[in-house]
């Protein structure tokens, strides 16, 4: 286990804490977890020395900017603008063939192993493609596509699970995937992640009531693997 995670700071006063959460690195401790694990909220109470108090959820294989409070007051009033869906989320993904640009509307599990779904929404835009030369099930040149995506609803695995359920699997994706085509591009490039970035973030600051936007570059593995095949 990888206990070096490296924490970007984007933003930090006395009310809030806002960092690039390195991919990987669960946001809380869960029982699943060995004992001495980290996770996000400790390490970024390490870096403080105050409690940690999570807002909004990012899943560890997930990458990129989030937003943490730094007392139950300021959480709460956080908390209560990603319930209006006053937040705007900005996402990058790299998927399988080209999804053009649209909306995904299809009700979504809210969590594993229940048949409960909920209503979500995902707009998305492609921004680049990529042809693989790789022949997969009916295709005989994989293309990969750059997306930016803008959920406005915040359900399980959401932009996950409606790019699978278009047929538009994200690279890397082990739960709702390709699990097959991951390998093969896995053994091509020697890269493995979930392929999905939060690259910006805005909301309003719970004690300025300023308009706050914060941005998380593009991490390094999606350069590499576009430029990989689109070379």
């Amino acid at each position: 286990m990888n206990h070096d995670f490296n924490i970007p700071v984007l933003y930090r006063d006395e009310f809030i804490l806002v960092v690039n959460k390195p991919v990987d690195l669960p946001v809380h401790k869960n029982d699943f977890m060995p004992h001495d694990a980290p996770y996000l909220t400790k390490l970024a109470g390490d870096l403080t020395g105050q409690w940690i108090y999570n807002v909004h959820r990012l899943d560890s294989k997930t990458s990129g900017v989030i937003v943490l409070a730094l007392s139950k007051e300021m959480a709460h009033h956080l908390t209560l603008q990603f319930e209006r869906k006053e937040v705007r989320k900005k996402y990058l993904a790299i998927v399988q063939a080209n999804p053009g640009e649209g909306t995904f509307d299809q009700k979504v599990l809210v969590k594993k192993k229940t048949k409960f779904k909920k209503p979500a929404v995902t707009h998305f835009k492609t921004l680049q493609s990529v042809l693989t030369g790789i022949s997969h099930k009916e295709t005989e040149n994989v293309v990969l596509s750059l997306v930016e995506i803008q959920p406005e609803t915040g359900r399980w695995h959401q932009l996950r699970q409606h790019f699978a359920k278009n047929r538009f699997d994200m690279l890397g994706d082990t739960h709702h995937g390709d699990f097959k085509l991951n390998k093969i591009i896995t053994e091509k490039t020697g890269l493995k992640r979930l392929f999905l970035h939060a690259s910006e973030l805005e909301f309003m600051h719970p004690q300025t009531h300023q308009e706050l936007s914060f941005s998380a570059p593009i991490p390094e593995e999606f350069n590499e693997l576009l430029n990989f095949f689109g070379r």
